[in-house]
């Protein structure tokens, strides 16, 4: 009966989702994005950290497809390899980026087989600078194990190591515990009540791209699919109007640190979050 169900219920979701997708409207501002999205990726394809010393934020971070994380200045000095080149050598048409505009804060990503990368812009007084550079490669095989909280998670389910600095980053951390919580359970009602209609999910543990849908169904059938709540160690939260980024990084009970990167949105007085970047550290380096 439980399976019968959990099966109408996904039915049910997945035919309302198909007709009500999240679809941004289009912004002026989405032509300036992406041209500096193709700037970025092509000064940093070059290597020309003068053209990419332009575009890059002051609490800029760029993290490697091993959870290696560099600042700015970092970067500067050595621009690293793109995990995914500049998306025109790589026959991947800038038109087929995908990009999401909050006004204040864009995001951009790019697939390329099993690689992913986000880019999170940010408007600034001197026009749009990226704030985050994040890379995830995908297993090539479902994953056999899951790193995650203990089975009580206590963080980050009903605490985190963070103190809120302003009553929108104490809504943003609640939302976010309710999230957690949520996935703890499996609870794909309450999962979707904490996540935008774009919700996108990569994970170095995963062996795919999560959307929306693809993660409710997984946790309908009591499949964490590589991802599951992990202890928040350290955090820094960046508040750009109505969307809020969150860096992050997890250590769970067993199995390698990881470096988040999540954005959440204001919609009808609620923060829901709208992606979750997930980079394994391969050798537990510093913390962000």
């Amino acid at each position: 009966m439980r399976f019968l169900r959990a099966n109408a219920f996904l039915a049910a979701l997945t035919c309302a989702l198909a007709f009500s997708a999240y679809r941004p409207a289009l912004a002026a501002d989405d032509a300036a994005v992406r041209a500096a999205d193709g700037e970025f990726s092509q000064a940093a394809a070059k290597g020309d950290n003068a053209a990419l010393g332009k575009l890059l934020d002051a609490d800029f971070q760029w993290i490697d497809a091993s959870g290696h994380v560099r600042g700015r200045s970092q970067v500067l000095k050595a621009v690293p390899k793109m995990l995914i080149p500049n998306p025109i050598a790589n026959d991947v048409s800038p038109d087929s980026i995908r990009l999401h505009d909050y006004g204040q804060l864009a995001v951009t990503e790019t697939d390329h087989d099993r690689r992913h990368v986000l880019r999170v812009w940010v408007m600034r007084p001197a026009g749009w600078r990226v704030l985050v550079y994040q890379e995830v490669q995908s297993l090539d095989a479902p994953p056999k194990v899951t790193p995650s909280a203990a089975k009580e998670c206590r963080n980050p389910c009903k605490s985190v190591d963070y103190t809120p600095k302003t009553p929108a980053e104490q809504a943003v951390i609640e939302s976010y515990e309710g999230l957690e919580t949520a996935a703890m359970a499996q609870n794909a009602a309450q999962f979707d009540a904490h996540t935008a209609e774009e919700f996108i999910a990569a994970s170095s543990n995963s062996d795919k791209l999560l959307d929306k849908p693809t993660r409710m169904a997984e946790l309908l059938h009591a499949n964490m699919a590589g991802l599951a709540p992990t202890p928040l160690i350290s955090a820094r939260l960046f508040q750009f109007g109505n969307a809020t980024v969150m860096r992050s990084r997890h250590v769970p009970e067993h199995g390698k640190p990881l470096e988040v990167t999540r954005v959440f949105v204001m919609r009808d007085r609620k923060w829901l979050e709208t992606l979750s970047y997930q980079t394994s550290v391969a050798n537990g380096g510093p913390a962000l």
